[in-house]
């Protein structure tokens, strides 16, 4: 939940830019792989950077998101291009009444023909919460961060208490900022309705997702850079597993007694440890 002053339109796109080039940055989204979307609660005029209209029907019907904003990545587009052009790569929807359609602005410079693939997730995924917590603000995230999705491929690792023991224990600061720890969806077809049910059972209860043998998923009431953060997290997490894997496991990491500690200390509550 943001309070006023709220950001302006302006700043939401950069933010997605600069989001999107950081999961560049930290090899999470090759090619055009991964997706941004943002949910707005209060009245924005997308008509000066989005001057063409069109209508698209929506994947589910979200009566009480009409007259809300979503900017979303357009399907195919390249996450670290965002940020040169915002207006290219991105399309802003706003619901209609009913919330069974809604009307997609985009720029002429458009480079995309439809939102990305994975909308029907991120539109579930901030109803949910937006239907939970009443949050005027939410972002959803999908990256590819090449450790942690190779981690998702070995069996032991796609059990949500075995990934968060092991990857939590290399940083006091993970659990400082992942307490609830990260969920685990096996793997589904992408784009489709058994992934989106399984990820919106999952964000119920963590701010990030691991999707098996795919990527991973993360939300923020707060940021765009929250999500993008909230990922990179993990995927730190991951590497030092994965290093840990390559040497013998010699690393111990933190103790259980010596996370507890940390979480004591500042007050956390979690239930991994």
């Amino acid at each position: 939940m943001l309070e006023k002053p709220y950001p302006e339109f302006d700043e939401l796109l950069t933010s997605i830019g600069e989001a999107g080039y950081r999961l560049s940055e930290i090899e999470a989204s090759e090619g055009a792989a991964g997706n941004i979307s943002v949910y707005v609660g209060w009245p924005l005029d997308p008509r000066r950077r989005f001057p063409l209209m069109e209508s698209i029907d929506l994947p589910q019907p979200v009566p009480e998101l009409a007259g809300k904003l979503f900017l979303v990545t357009g399907s195919g587009r390249r996450l670290r291009e965002v940020i040169h052009d915002p207006a290219a790569n991105l399309g802003c929807l706003i619901v209609d009444p009913g919330g069974l359609t809604g009307q997609l602005y985009t720029s002429p410079r458009r480079l995309f023909t439809r939102l990305t693939s994975e909308f029907n997730t991120h539109l579930a995924a901030h109803y949910d919460q937006v239907l939970k917590t009443g949050t005027n603000f939410h972002v959803i995230v999908h990256a590819q961060p090449p450790y942690l999705t190779y981690l998702s491929h070995i069996p032991r690792y796609q059990e949500t208490q075995i990934l968060n023991r092991h990857i939590l224990r290399w940083q006091p600061e993970l659990i400082v900022h992942l307490p609830e720890g990260i969920g685990v969806v096996p793997f589904c077809v992408p784009g489709s309705q058994d992934l989106m049910e399984h990820t919106i059972r999952e964000l119920g209860d963590h701010s990030v997702v691991v999707w098996s043998k795919h990527g991973a998923i993360a939300r923020s009431d707060l940021s765009v850079k929250r999500a993008a953060d909230r990922i990179e997290y993990a995927e730190t997490g991951a590497r030092y597993e994965y290093m840990n894997l390559t040497n013998h496991e010699m690393g111990e990491g933190l103790s259980a007694d010596e996370i507890k500690a940390i979480c004591q200390a500042l007050h956390l509550s979690q239930t991994i440890f």
